[in-house]
C-alpha cells in the first residue's frame, strides 16, 4: 500500500495533475487539431511528391528531411496525447485512436521497418487514416465498417455458397456447349462473380437461350439472389451498423461534452475539496511525529 505521509508520493501528484492539465489543454486547443490535420495532408502529399522520379532526383534531399519533420512532428503529437493522461495513464489505452497513432508512429522507429522501403511507405499511408479522429463523420464511417465486420463475413459465406452451387449447376448444363465460361469451376465461378455486377449479363442470356430455353430460369433466379437480395441484405447489415455507429458517437459526444451548470458547480466543488485535502495532507507530513493526531481504537 502507499504511505500516505510519503512526501515522494505526495508531491508526484500536483506534479502528474499538472502537466495533465496543461497537455490537455494543449491537445484539446483548435491550433493544434487544426496542425495535426495539416500535418498529415502534408505527409500524404509528400508520398503523391514521392512518385516521381524526377522531382525524387532533384529535391531528395529535402524530401527526406520533410519526412524526417513530419515523423518528429507525430512523435511529439503522441507524446503530448500521453501526457494530457498523466493523471490516469489507462484511460491513454482505452482509446483505440491513441492506440492506433501510437502504433503507427512506433512503427518508423523499428529497425526491420525502417530497412523496408514498401513497408514503411504502407506505414506512412497508413498515417492518412489518421484524418479519421478530426474529421467526425469520417470517423463514424469507420467505426461503422468495423462493426459490420461480422454481418460481413456472414454475407461472405452466404454469397460463396450461392456461389459454389450455382457454379455446379452451370457446369453440368453449359460445360459442354459453352467451355470459355463454364468449362471448369473455377471458370463458372469467375464467370457468376462478374454477373453479379449484372456486367455482360444480356450477352450471357443470349447464349444460354442457344443452348436451352431453361436457361433464362438459372440466369434469372441467379440475378435475382445475387444480384437483389445478397446486395442488399449487405447494404441492410451497413446501414445498421451506421446508425449504431452514429449513436456511439452521440453518446460520447455527450460524455465529453460541456457540463450543464449544476453538474459544472459540483465538479468544481469536489475540485476544491481534493485541492484542500491535498493541502491538508502535506502539511500533515510537515509536522512532528508527536503532534500528529492518532486514531482511536
Amino acid at each position: 500500500m502507499t504511505d500516505p505521509h510519503d512526501r515522494t508520493t505526495t508531491d508526484r501528484r500536483p506534479l502528474r495533475r499538472a502537466l495533465a492539465e496543461w497537455a490537455r489543454a494543449v491537445t484539446e486547443a483548435r491550433w493544434f487539431g487544426a496542425t495535426v490535420f495539416a500535418l498529415i495532408l502534408a505527409n500524404a502529399a509528400l508520398l503523391g511528391v514521392e512518385t516521381y522520379s524526377a522531382l525524387v532526383t532533384g529535391w531528395g534531399a529535402w524530401l527526406r528531411f520533410a519526412e524526417h519533420a513530419c515523423l518528429a512532428a507525430f512523435t511529439a503529437e503522441i507524446v503530448l496525447r500521453a501526457c494530457a493522461h498523466a493523471d490516469r495513464p489507462r484511460d491513454f489505452f482505452r482509446d483505440p485512436w491513441n492506440l492506433f497513432d501510437l502504433a503507427v508512429v512506433i512503427s518508423a522507429f523499428l529497425p526491420v521497418v525502417r530497412e523496408n522501403g514498401t513497408v514503411l511507405r504502407l506505414l506512412r499511408l497508413a498515417r492518412v487514416l489518421r484524418t479519421a479522429r478530426f474529421l467526425p463523420q469520417l470517423r463514424v464511417f469507420m467505426v461503422a465498417v468495423g462493426r459490420s465486420l461480422p454481418g460481413t463475413f456472414s454475407f461472405l459465406l452466404v454469397g460463396a455458397l450461392l456461389l459454389y452451387v450455382y457454379a455446379m449447376v452451370g457446369w453440368v448444363f453449359f460445360a459442354d456447349h459453352d467451355p470459355e465460361h463454364f468449362g471448369s469451376l473455377g471458370r463458372a465461378v469467375l464467370t457468376l462473380f462478374l454477373l453479379m455486377t449484372l456486367d455482360g449479363l444480356g450477352d450471357a442470356v443470349h447464349a444460354g437461350l442457344e443452348i436451352s430455353r431453361w436457361s433464362i430460369v438459372y440466369y434469372a433466379s441467379y440475378v435475382l439472389f445475387a444480384s437483389f437480395v445478397l446486395v442488399n441484405v449487405l447494404i441492410g447489415v451497413v446501414i445498421s451498423s451506421l446508425d449504431e455507429a452514429r449513436e456511439m458517437e452521440r453518446e460520447q459526444d455527450e460524455h465529453t461534452g460541456t457540463p450543464h451548470a449544476p453538474e459544472q458547480e459540483l465538479r468544481e466543488r469536489i475540485a476544491a475539496a481534493r485541492r484542500a485535502l491535498d493541502e491538508l495532507e502535506e502539511s500533515l507530513v510537515g509536522l512532528p511525529t508527536s503532534r500528529r493526531p492518532h486514531s482511536r481504537r
